[in-house]
């Protein structure tokens, strides 16, 4: 069995030590966004520093969590395992605490009031991790039985965390600069109400 879990996961070496080191340079980026989120009129509000934390636990934490959980897949699928069950055991229970995880994210988002979440913030945050994490568990659980589907399952997944990863840090950075003291939204917002 030693042979077949390294034969089933080397011609994927490269993949995951692209996206794995891809998801780890985003995560500091990440941690960029949250700096400039300190400045935010969110943290001047009237809440404060608690609205800050509330958003950063419903809209920035996960960004985090989903490029670690690129990160840690990439990780799994590059270690030398001498059982292809080794790695079903990894990659299911990272699936697992994926789905875990949507689901206290959609609690948290459901909570926070001083933004209401659009279709686009349901679907980006809530439910295409929550599709991700449901087939990187499935295939995990299904990849002895049918190894040559469930590893592009597994890549096409862990790719779609990573873009979900970017376009919600985008989108974080985006309605940021938006709110800021004296960019063109709040001008144009000063400009009608003058």
């Amino acid at each position: 069995m030693e042979s077949s879990a390294v034969s089933l996961f080397a011609p994927w070496a490269n993949f995951y030590v692209i996206i794995g080191s891809s998801a780890a340079a985003l995560t500091g980026l990440q941690f960029v966004v949250i700096a400039l989120a300190a400045d935010s009129p969110m943290a001047r509000g009237p809440d404060g520093p608690r609205s800050l934390e509330n958003a950063v636990a419903a809209y920035s934490t996960p960004t985090i969590v989903h490029f670690s959980a690129v990160l840690l897949t990439g990780a799994i699928l590059s270690m030398p395992w001498r059982a292809v069950a080794s790695a079903v055991l990894a990659l299911g229970a990272c699936g697992a605490a994926g789905i875990v995880y949507v689901v206290i994210v959609m609690r948290r988002t459901r909570r926070f009031t001083r933004y209401a979440p659009t279709l686009e913030d349901w679907l980006w945050h809530v439910a295409f991790p929550f599709a991700a994490y449901a087939a990187l568990l499935g295939s995990a659980l299904a990849l002895e039985r049918d190894p040559g589907h469930c590893m592009f399952v597994i890549a096409v997944t862990t790719l779609l965390l990573l873009f979900i990863g970017i376009h919600n840090a985008w989108d974080g950075v985006i309605y940021l600069v938006t709110q800021r003291p004296g960019s063109e939204r709040d001008d144009d917002d000063r400009s009608r109400s003058g």
